[in-house]
């Protein structure tokens, strides 16, 4: 049965038998992915000190200026992955094409492939606001033995057999489902190990916060205008709280735990929806419904969605699954 201030290692053993495939490279791929944290978490914490900050000259195949935090992050990660010969392939959001993995005898004999967000919200790095990394892991459906295809990755979100993610805050925690619920690992820096401090995390049915940007309100469809103004009406309980931060992993790590909804709906600006589904939505989603809430695009499940292309966004609303639903209520009613 597992306790608090278990550690994360201790916790991986006594719970493989949870995860949809148990295997021990599964296990060894979640301790990677630790490791790399804790490399990464200490290279947050110097922000300030070293030349980390700013801009590192170049633009990723998103459009977007690469944060100097953004290709350290990649580069760590895709190393400690690479290194432990564990996974097959691997997809970053900072890189336009997947990545094949050789296996040690090079004959593409691992089956996982992970996509990962090396460091989701790293604009906010300068101004000292907590940041993460977001993973996913699928189960590859090409033959072992053979190199993996894009059909690797273009899978959709109820395939995923683990996903999670890591919050450098005021702590760092590392936060994944097992498959049977969710559960929270804080960082103790002075011995570098991850201990379970937030067993079973769930959803409240009701939240009170709201997360959006409401400086693009006048770009947003009817349907999420209508529901920014139902938070704020004076009705029932309402109105809710408004809290942003810009960056999904706190805005999210927050509303699981005290109960809210976060929205990045599609817009005259980003017509499509801006956060990335594969990299963002599906794992994000995965850990919401794990934990009692909802993820949507506004008329769908997000977790049905197949894929047509590694870097596909989409319009993401995700929460306590009551707020959830009202925004999907308030989408049908805008449509007809």
């Amino acid at each position: 049965m597992s306790q608090k201030n278990q550690t994360l290692g201790e916790f991986i053993i006594e719970n493989q038998t949870s995860f949809k495939y148990s295997s021990g490279e599964l296990s060894r791929l979640i301790n990677s992915i630790r490791l790399a944290a804790k490399v990464v978490n200490y290279e947050v914490n110097k922000a300030g000190l070293v030349d980390i900050l700013g801009t590192a000259g170049q633009i990723n195949t998103q459009g977007e200026s690469q944060q100097k935090l953004d290709v350290y992050a990649h580069e760590k990660f895709i190393t400690m992955l690479t290194n432990r010969n564990i996974v097959c392939g691997i997809a970053s959001e900072e890189e336009e094409d997947f990545m094949v993995i050789n296996s040690a005898d090079q004959k593409h004999q691992n089956k996982y492939v992970v996509l990962i967000d090396p460091l989701d919200g790293s604009s906010n790095i300068d101004v000292n606001v907590s940041v993460g990394t977001i993973f996913s892991i699928y189960r590859r459906v090409t033959p072992v033995g053979a190199a993996v295809t894009i059909d690797d990755f273009l899978q959709k979100g109820t395939r995923q057999v683990a996903a999670g993610y890591i919050i450098y805050g005021t702590s760092t925690m590392l936060v994944y489902p097992t498959g049977h619920g969710v559960n929270g690992f804080t960082l103790n820096p002075a011995i570098g190990t991850f201990y379970l401090s937030h067993p079973n995390m769930k959803f409240p049915k009701k939240g009170s916060i709201y997360s959006v940007n409401e400086g693009n309100y006048i770009h947003f469809p009817q349907g999420i205008k209508d529901y920014i103004k139902h938070c704020q009406k004076e009705e029932d309980e309402r109105p809710y709280t408004s809290r942003y931060i810009g960056s999904l992993v706190s805005d999210f790590h927050r509303n699981m735990i005290k109960g809210g909804i976060y929205l990045y709906p599609q817009s005259s600006t980003y017509p499509k929806g801006k956060l990335r589904l594969l990299y963002e939505c599906n794992p994000m989603a995965f850990i919401a419904e794990q934990a009692n809430g909802k993820a949507s695009d506004g008329f769908h499940r997000i977790l049905d969605i197949k894929p047509h292309s590694l870097h596909q966004r989409i319009p993401f609303i995700c929460g306590s699954a009551s707020m959830v639903a009202d925004v999907e209520n308030f989408m049908k009613v805008a449509a007809n």
